[in-house]
């Protein structure tokens, strides 16, 4: 099985037959480091399971840009709202690294639904998961002082605090570089 055939066994469950069907229609795609997935105003029509490197998604808010998440191995990325609604995202989808993902277009994701019984249910599932991952990161930013959060990252993902600029970090958790820069400072 390939790493994509792992993921979505382990995770959704589904059964052989089935992952065949999915897995047959992504395809290896990639994007260099500083190119972009998505700008604002596009319309996104691919969905990409993330095989390699680290994406930053971003919005300009007057003269900042906030990070609302950082991709990397094992994440689907994508823009719902492009691929279910048709509408254009406000986000930058930019490569921090040079990347690999394996990618479905939003007519071939569509087609999954004539293809498999259960494809509702399992994409129900894996929106409902992506879901819960948001829920916990809105809890934690309005519930957290900014010691814990730093911590909470760290302990889930120490691996970012290597590849990923720290000011990106900062922003993705709600503070300032130089209250990061302290945190790690007074933790080491």
């Amino acid at each position: 099985m390939t790493e994509l055939e792992n993921y979505i066994h382990s995770y959704f469950k589904v059964f052989p037959d089935e992952l065949t069907v999915i897995s047959s229609l992504f395809k290896l795609t990639s994007l260099k480091k500083g190119g972009y997935f998505l700008k604002p105003g596009q319309i996104c029509d691919l969905l990409s399971f993330h095989k390699s490197g680290y994406m930053r998604v971003f919005q300009p808010k007057g003269d900042k840009k906030i990070t609302q998440w950082i991709s990397y191995k094992g994440f689907f990325i994508t823009d719902l709202r492009g691929i279910h609604f048709n509408q254009p995202t406000p986000y930058y989808m930019q490569a921090l690294t040079d990347c690999e993902f394996y990618t479905i277009t939003r007519d071939e994701y569509k087609s999954l639904a004539d293809r498999l019984p259960r494809w509702h249910e399992i994409e129900k599932l894996c929106i409902a998961s992506y879901f819960t991952v948001m829920e916990d990161r809105v809890f934690n930013l309005l519930s957290m002082p900014a010691a814990e959060r730093y911590q909470h990252l760290l302990n889930e993902h120490p691996e970012l605090f290597n590849q990923v600029p720290l000011q990106y970090l900062a922003s993705m958790i709600g503070m300032s570089p130089e209250t990061l820069s302290r945190l790690r400072k007074s933790t080491r």
